[in-house]
């Protein structure tokens, strides 16, 4: 049945309203905007106008489907990150505010590398690391790799929605499995890997236990798997001198910075995120003289 936009916003925020309290007018707002392509302005401007069948259709899907909580960038299909709006589906991890603070380290490294820098982004999920060093670092040349075909379908999509092929490129590559030498080498390898203890899956919340990719979340028994392979296997794909930058979760710092040491790696910095956690590290690889 045809509504007017008016009419669909207020039985979309009449439905979302038990559960989402004084918010509900906002994600109500949100969600027929997404369903129609609409804008709040032109949505409001055109409140007395009917909407379709299929947008009416949709838009219950969406408040359904946010209702059985399932997260808002899903429902969307996109969500911003560094100033990027990327696709997102529920083949890649959402991206959070937590991953600004590696994305940050990274950075700032990158522009002070040698011109033209390598960077690698390993498990990469949809770019958002990668895509952010490119677009503040200019002269990057970036790689987005992960083991998943489905991932990096969404990369690709972002990286073409950037309008970054020409600097940035995807592959497939399993950071459990030592790095092969068609890659070459890179100046920094930055990685935000699987860091939940497998234990502990269960006990996230419903949000992201039910809907994000376990095979981005799961990082073994004690969480730090990926790290122990990243550094046995992508050490060698890093010039001399190059850099690990990770981001990892809360109260792994001293864990991952001893598996860094240990693989001849020196720490330069930790840095924290706004709730003064720990979140991320930039270690340099000691040259052999």
């Amino acid at each position: 049945m045809v509504k007017k936009y008016a009419d669909l916003y207020l039985d979309a925020r009449r439905a979302l309203l038990e559960k989402e309290g004084q918010f509900a007018a906002n994600i109500a707002r949100e969600l027929v905007c997404a369903a129609s392509g609409k804008t709040a302005e032109q949505m409001i401007a055109d409140r007395e106008l009917y909407a379709s069948e299929e947008i009416c259709e949709l838009t219950e899907s969406f408040v359904k489907r946010y209702l059985n909580g399932e997260p808002m960038p899903y429902i969307l299909g996109q969500w911003n990150f560094y100033d990027m709006t990327l696709t997102v589906t529920p083949d890649v991890l959402i991206p959070r505010d937590d991953t600004t603070v590696v994305t940050e380290l990274a950075i700032k490294k990158a522009l002070f590398l040698n011109q033209n820098p390598r960077i690698l982004d390993l498990c990469t999920g949809s770019g958002c690391i990668g895509l952010a060093i490119a677009k503040r670092v200019k002269d990057a040349r970036v790689t987005l790799a992960d083991v998943s075909q489905d991932a990096l379908r969404v990369a690709r999509r972002n990286v073409i929605d950037q309008k970054l092929t020409a600097r940035v490129k995807c592959l497939p590559l399993d950071a459990k499995q030592p790095a092969q030498d068609f890659i070459g080498t890179y100046d920094l390898i930055v990685s935000n890997p699987p860091y939940i203890a497998t234990a502990m899956i269960e006990k996230l919340d419903p949000s992201v236990r039910d809907f994000e990719p376990h095979v981005a979340l799961d990082g073994g028994e004690d969480g730090l798997d990926f790290y122990r392979a990243i550094i046995d296997n992508y050490s060698s794909a890093l010039n001399p001198g190059g850099f690990f930058c990770f981001e990892f979760g809360m109260g792994q710092e001293d864990e991952v910075c001893a598996l860094l040491r240990q693989g001849g790696f020196e720490i330069m910095e930790l840095k924290k995120d706004t709730a003064d956690i720990t979140r991320a590290v930039l270690a340099r690889k000691r040259e052999v003289n």
